[in-house]
């Protein structure tokens, strides 16, 4: 039976737990290393309008002081979306990226921010039906949440083995651009595209409804798809890990 947990991290003590470990299994390194490269994203438009996602750091130029992310295209749905604010583990005051490229072909956007401390993540271009994933992300821009699943289809139809296109980890509204990874290595898998959801009715208010995250389809952009992405960004190829 699949199974999938979901776990609210607290980061700041995670960190702190880090530097006291005298041993770290894979799982472990991988663990922190995923809180630390996955970040919340936070455009701001209005006043009293704003939109949250999530986003991956991705590669590094630690010597300018650039590091760059990706996450989803639609998050950036206006030509001047507004200021987009980048907030992660153990980070007081958010960072202010700047949008460098959107894909023409996939749900994929590149930010880049003036840092040196945010962690890069590996890609994984290959995955295989039913392999184990952890999807971290920021639900609502809210605190960093974990939720395990597995890779439930491939790109390629009757493949057992290729680019991840969904897994079966249920997500909310706030986890676009969020990552999909192998907890065995910490290496990305793809990021969250989308997911489904099914309208229910409110107990009580029958002309109410809301959108709950369907389980089992949660759609991802592969990272065989965000290495084709990055290779026509100039120079940002090079730098990934």
């Amino acid at each position: 039976m699949i199974w999938s947990r979901t776990v609210a991290l607290g980061l700041a003590s995670l960190a702190a737990g880090c530097a006291g470990s005298a041993a770290l299994s894979s799982r472990d390194t991988a663990l922190r290393l995923i809180t630390s490269a996955t970040v919340s994203l936070r455009v701001e438009r209005e006043p009293s309008a704003r939109r949250a996602a999530s986003g991956v750091a991705i590669a590094a130029d630690r010597e300018r002081g650039r590091i760059w992310i990706v996450t989803s295209r639609h998050v950036f749905d206006r030509a001047d979306p507004g200021p987009v604010l980048v907030t992660g583990a153990g980070r007081a005051r958010p960072l202010v990226a700047r949008v460098v490229a959107l894909s023409p072909d996939a749900d994929l956007a590149l930010l880049e921010v003036e840092a040196t401390d945010i962690p890069i993540a590996a890609l994984k271009p290959a995955a295989q039906l039913g392999d184990e994933v952890w999807v971290v992300a920021f639900p609502r821009g809210r605190r960093a949440t974990l939720v395990s699943g597995v890779v439930s289809q491939l790109a390629q139809e009757g493949a057992v083995e290729g680019a991840a296109a969904m897994v079966d980890a249920p997500v909310s509204y706030g986890a676009s651009g969020g990552g999909v990874f192998d907890p065995s290595t910490g290496h990305l898998v793809g990021i969250v595209e989308g997911y489904r959801t099914a309208r229910v009715k409110v107990s009580g208010s029958p002309e109410r409804t809301v959108d709950i995250p369907f389980p089992g389809e949660t759609t991802v952009v592969s990272a065989a798809a965000i290495r084709r992405f990055l290779s026509t960004v100039n120079g940002v190829e090079r730098l990934l890990p």
